[in-house]
């Protein structure tokens, strides 16, 4: 029922829906995140063939988090603005099914999380970001999200300044809200406090 209502208010076009309330949600639930903020950005890759699988493996472009993920990407996000950029997402929660259609077609853990293991996407606690500034121009950050190469490592200092700028703002203030990234991937930020949570299998509803 609340996830027919959310999609019912997401497509109203007349009448702009009311911010929701975290107040009595567990830190563990799942949420839209575009149900309590209207501050982010989205290109949701893997809900389109522009991504390094060359296959849509969503049925649709939709960022869900668990709560706590979500408190924390908010309140990141408010050190952003004052910056004058903010957050876009290119992947959020992933279903541990998809999971398993990523694995099917490139069945490699350099690039790939074994599913039957799992990954933090899996947990609703990872998310893979850019910045824009105010008008949704990115950042540039040196390399397109999901490129594996060097290029992309945060210890690779071989790179104009404000390219080495750019993923300096991003780090620090994704790591000063609890987030960890990965040496191999400027774009992938995992909090902290998700990392015992279990793997899930939660699907949103899709109202194409």
């Amino acid at each position: 029922m609340v996830l027919d209502s959310v999609s019912k208010d997401s497509t109203d076009k007349v009448a702009k829906p009311a911010l929701k309330s975290f107040e009595g949600l567990a830190d563990t639930t799942f949420v839209r995140l575009a149900d309590f903020s209207e501050d982010f950005a989205y290109d949701m890759r893997y809900a389109t063939e522009n991504n390094f699988l060359k296959a849509k493996v969503y049925d649709c472009a939709e960022c869900y988090t668990r709560v706590k993920t979500a408190k924390a990407l908010i309140e990141a996000n408010k050190d952003f603005m004052e910056k004058g950029v903010k957050i876009k997402f290119y992947d959020c929660y992933r279903p541990n099914s998809v999971q398993y259609k990523m694995w099917e077609i490139v069945p490699n853990p350099q690039y790939v999380a074994n599913p039957d293991k799992g990954s933090i996407h899996n947990k609703g606690g990872a998310v893979d970001i850019t910045l824009v500034d105010m008008e949704g121009n990115e950042l540039d950050m040196g390399t397109d999200f999901d490129y594996f190469g060097k290029r992309a490592y945060h210890d690779n200092v071989d790179l104009p300044q404000k390219i080495l700028d750019n993923r300096k703002l991003l780090k620090e203030t994704m790591e000063a809200h609890g987030f960890w990234s990965i040496r191999t991937e400027w774009w992938h930020y995992n909090l902290s406090a998700a990392s015992n949570d279990r793997v899930a299998n939660f699907k949103w509803e899709c109202n194409d």
